[in-house]
């Protein structure tokens, strides 16, 4: 049953950032595979949900949280430098290491990507930065478990 609540803990916690998949999977002895897919399904939960609701949802807590904000920011401005250099596939390809899942699915709609392709993209670059973090983390030697603290 321990095990059960471990893995719907790190589920939770990578619906916001998918590091913390492998390394509390790591922490938690869990075997790679399995933190691979317990992470991949944590990130893919916010993205199909950010990308159906994102627009929506941030209506609502733009209206209830933020005043009116200048929209040529130099932050929105990086943004769209970055959109327009490399796509869709580019902020997927970032969204897993740089942004956390929700901000780069809100990214992508607001800057008016598709909705089929956002998820392909997400899936495919999520597979890809999930395995070789963990595989990182699992195999890295004796660094890892200095860094956590774990006794393995």
């Amino acid at each position: 049953m321990e095990e059960v609540f471990t893995i719907i803990a790190i589920y939770l916690s990578t619906t916001l950032k998918i590091i913390f998949g492998p390394v509390m999977g790591y922490a938690a002895g869990l075997p790679p595979l399995v933190t691979i897919i317990i992470t991949v399904a944590g990130m893919m939960t916010t993205v199909v949900v950010f990308t159906f609701l994102g627009e929506q949802l941030r209506k609502k807590i733009a209206r209830r949280f933020f005043k009116k904000k200048k929209k040529f920011t130099p932050r929105n401005r990086r943004f769209v430098k970055i959109w327009r250099k490399y796509g869709e596939l580019g902020v997927s390809f970032l969204t897993p290491i740089l942004l956390s899942p929700p901000g780069g699915s809100i990214l992508v709609m607001a800057l008016g990507g598709s909705r089929r392709k956002t998820i392909a993209y997400m899936f495919l670059w999520g597979v890809f930065w999930v395995t070789l973090i963990t595989y990182t983390f699992y195999y890295s030697g004796d660094t890892v478990r200095d860094l956590l603290g774990a006794r393995v």
